[in-house]
């Protein structure tokens, strides 16, 4: 017996399949109530939500400290932000960044994002930007490679398919914890006591986790280390981070010179996956990975190798939300603790963070980074307000930010 509606429309479109029996005028009565709103052959219905537009913006982000130090002699000033508004038929807006930390950190560079744009925009128009998973497909057809200038574009359609449903993007990635996010500090590379008052000065704002840079020299680098954690508090935890700068000598030589009782996690030791595993092999010290964990299939590697207890996963690294979804669960299910950030960014960048951090179980999650704080200007506003060092994601759908235009100007590219 088939249970279906008895409208003239859906008959005629459907004469093959069976109707409601009349012993159950009750259920033909139901169905054909909701007959405008089912049908059993597909069609392609405009839904007024594909892609009509993608706009994309360039703006300097100035680094608030000066001089950002990082291993291996290199220095940052400011970052090149790219950020992109995603327009539907029906006009509502996404917007998502994403903003290199120059072009030395990882194999990413802000030209080469909107370079990849340019390829990857026209392939969009059109699609339903809900369905991430296909505009992954479809960013991967046209451009092998490149997470960082798929980021941009995964992450506003994620704030478009919040918006068109009334939820918050965390909702949509798996749901809110509920629980207040630890912020962790960032404490570049400096002379041992100024890094010792940086991380005071935000031990004084509330922040219970630091991540202290180190340079690649091994004296100066352990210095550095024992400095930052002279006044370590029984419920503070620190990382210190080498961001690939260290060969496996120098790591080891720098190992040796810290005092005893040290307590802190090594982040990101040596450029290869083959010098990292070397190096832990040969400490105890626990070891976190972030600038070699790059997609899913780097961390099925990390896992093979025990390689490491911990990551951190980055959002523009991976591609965007979609992928960082993916990379998420596995590390979950692997049980690293993880961190959530950025390469940098302002708050736009910052706002992905946060929603990708309220996904993230309590007993799994280290951290997340305040892109913000490394950076001058300000180009979204949204209830994104830090409290003794905690945040919590809005309520409001999609991202929760209203990008400032005034600071934006007017696109460099658009695509329709």
């Amino acid at each position: 017996m088939g249970l279906l509606c008895q409208s003239p429309d859906f008959r005629e479109e459907n004469q093959d399949i069976p109707v409601c029996n009349a012993r159950y005028p009750k259920l033909r009565t139901c169905y054909k109530r909701i007959s405008s709103s089912v049908c059993l052959k597909p069609r392609r219905n405009m839904t007024g939500l594909e892609i009509a537009r993608i706009d994309v913006f360039q703006v300097d982000l100035p680094y608030a400290g000066g001089v950002y130090r990082l291993s291996g002699g290199r220095n940052y000033t400011s970052f090149d932000a790219t950020i992109v508004r995603i327009t539907t038929q029906n006009g509502l807006e996404g917007w998502g960044e994403s903003t290199p930390f120059g072009s030395t950190f990882v194999a990413s560079h802000a030209l080469g994002v909107r370079a990849g744009i340019a390829e990857i925009a026209p392939k969009l128009i059109g699609l339903d930007p809900r369905r991430v998973d296909r505009i992954n497909d479809a960013m991967d057809a046209a451009l092998i490679g490149h997470a960082h200038a798929k980021t941009a574009i995964d992450v506003a359609c994620w704030d478009i398919f919040g918006k068109s449903v009334g939820l918050p993007v965390c909702e949509l990635l798996g749901g809110r914890t509920d629980a207040r996010l630890p912020i962790i500090s960032s404490i570049p590379v400096d002379d041992p006591e100024a890094m010792r008052k940086n991380v005071a000065d935000h031990r004084k704002r509330g922040y219970k986790g630091h991540s202290v840079k180190i340079g690649g020299e091994p004296a100066a680098d352990a210095a550095r280390i024992a400095a930052s954690l002279a006044d370590k508090q029984h419920d503070e935890f620190f990382i210190v981070d080498a961001n690939g700068g260290l060969s496996v000598e120098i790591a080891l030589r720098m190992l040796r010179l810290l005092p005893d009782g040290l307590d802190f996690i090594l982040k990101a030791p040596c450029p290869t996956w083959r010098e990292c595993l070397s190096l832990r092999r040969r400490t105890d010290i626990p070891m976190s990975i972030d600038e070699l964990a790059t997609d899913e299939v780097s961390i099925v590697q990390l896992v093979a190798d025990d390689a490491a207890e911990s990551i951190g996963l980055k959002v523009s690294k991976t591609g965007g939300l979609t992928r960082c979804r993916r990379v998420r669960d596995i590390a979950l299910a692997a049980g690293y603790t993880t961190s959530v950030q950025e390469t940098t960014g302002s708050d736009i960048a910052f706002a992905a963070i946060v929603h990708l951090g309220q996904t993230v179980p309590v007993r799994s999650l280290r951290c997340i980074l305040e892109s913000r704080e490394m950076v001058t200007l300000k180009t979204a506003d949204g209830a994104f307000d830090v409290h003794d060092g905690y945040i919590s994601a809005p309520t409001t759908p999609g991202l929760g930010i209203e990008p400032r235009l005034d600071v934006l100007g007017e696109p460099v590219a658009s695509y329709d």
